[in-house]
């Protein structure tokens, strides 16, 4: 039993730890499917995409020519037309974060630690529901809702109608879920003895949440703010089907792809939700909660 210890101690170093050449060996095998994928398939594609947004295409006939040039991203970062997009995509995007989060918190909390457990069940069923739905049905519902005959006019006598306020909402909807999901595990992995304690020594239910749940909480909120914010940058189906003659960063990227034929300035463009992505999750490794999930 000692030697038996002795061998699985996490003090041996690393090549102890691993075994013999061969199970090294098959270690390496064993993580070369990921590797590749990630090298290729990410990795590889992000490449291409980097060196897409210097060609060009012939005015004439459309073909793509490669040839070095940096007047995509010239006009990317000039064109007040893709500026005013890219601060509205920005805004929506950190919109839904917000409304996710409001929503996230105090219904996962009482799931997590209020809910019996039949409550808690039908709870998480409910919220994960729009998980099992095709996005096309979830969205057409929703532009139904906001027509101008539909069920929210019947019910209120107005509707928004299609534009920001109903592609905030549809967005909102679709993404509540991978917010929900990690705020109430992060809810669920606080002992309920560090509760009681706070109560015991006097502490309000306000004073508990601020002082001993949102502190423990709090990465649980930034992951689920990565998935929302990252899926509603690049999202370009739901504004397309809601949102009028609202114009964002994804369906203008669509528009350059499909529409217009123009490959290297869609690729141009694809840059600014990347850089924005990559910016958002420094602000978030920034605030040390990426550090503890």
């Amino acid at each position: 039993m000692a030697a038996t210890e002795g061998l699985t101690s996490p003090d041996l170093p690393a090549s102890a730890r691993v075994g013999t050449p061969a199970r090294r060996a098959g270690l390496a095998l064993l993580l070369l499917p990921p590797m590749a994928w990630l090298v290729v398939a990410y990795l590889g594609s992000l490449a291409v995409l980097l060196v897409s947004a210097f060609w060009s295409t012939n005015s004439f006939t459309g073909a793509v020519v490669r040839n070095f040039t940096t007047d995509n991203l010239v006009r990317v970062f000039t064109d007040p037309v893709f500026r005013t997009a890219t601060l509205r995509t920005v805004a929506v995007a950190l919109t839904v974060t917000l409304i996710c989060a409001l929503l996230a918190v105090p219904l996962a909390l009482y799931m997590a630690k209020i809910a019996s457990p039949a409550v808690r069940l039908a709870l998480v069923v409910a919220v994960t529901t729009p998980l099992w739905a095709s996005y096309l049905v979830k969205a057409y519902a929703w532009r139904m809702m906001f027509a101008p005959d539909g069920p929210l006019s019947w019910a209120t006598g107005h509707t928004p109608g299609y534009g920001l306020v109903a592609t905030v909402v549809t967005l909102s909807y679709l993404w509540l879920p991978y917010m929900v999901i990690p705020v109430f595990a992060a809810f669920d992995r606080v002992p309920d003895a560090l509760i009681d304690a706070s109560s015991d020594l006097g502490a309000s239910g306000l004073t508990t949440v601020r002082s001993v749940l949102a502190p423990l909480v709090f990465p649980g909120v930034v992951a689920g703010s990565i998935f929302t914010f990252s899926l509603s940058l690049g999202d370009y189906i739901a504004v397309q089907i809601v949102g009028g003659k609202t114009q964002l960063l994804g369906n203008i990227i669509y528009g350059q792809l499909v529409t217009a034929n123009n490959q290297p300035l869609a690729a141009a463009l694809s840059l600014i939700p990347l850089f924005a992505i990559v910016a958002y999750l420094l602000a978030m490794r920034r605030t040390g909660a990426l550090e503890t999930l």
